[in-house]
């Protein structure tokens, strides 16, 4: 069962894209708990809503899964995620590596990404990306 969902899950993120939000009940429970370094999500039409609008600045999204840890009702996944953002870096490919902490039933019922926001966003915008490498360069001396 657990092997199941999360090759599902998988399968559904490996393009992340509107076909993914379409699948999001195949996967999530209905009170699903999501959280992000950015947000704190209860309940799947949220998680759909949070989802549709990443979407409309999207240019691509796919997600590489490199190893897990697998429990009976809770699994951790190692991934990277490759993306292109219209109001991020021009639009290039950037990636960022993360986990997800996963609990689940039936269904995934608890989702917790874990990446660094500085890395996928502040970085790359105009004034506060300066400021981070210059922050970041000083610390390493």
């Amino acid at each position: 069962m657990a092997n199941n969902l999360l090759n599902q899950l998988r399968s559904v993120y490996i393009q992340f894209n509107q076909k993914t939000v379409d699948q999001l009940p195949e996967i999530y429970a209905e009170d699903i708990q999501f959280r992000d370094p950015f947000h704190a999500i209860n309940g799947l039409p949220r998680l759909t809503g949070y989802f549709e609008s990443m979407m409309k600045d999207l240019i691509e999204c796919r997600f590489e899964f490199h190893h897990s840890v697998e429990l009976p009702t809770e699994a951790v996944l190692f991934w990277t995620m490759h993306y292109r953002h219209k109001k991020i870096a021009g639009g290039k490919l950037l990636e960022i590596s993360g986990s997800s902490h996963l609990k689940f039933n039936e269904k995934i019922i608890f989702h917790r990404d874990y990446f660094d926001a500085g890395a996928m966003l502040y970085e790359h915008l105009p004034l506060v990306g300066g400021i981070i490498g210059f922050i970041k360069r000083r610390i390493s001396k």
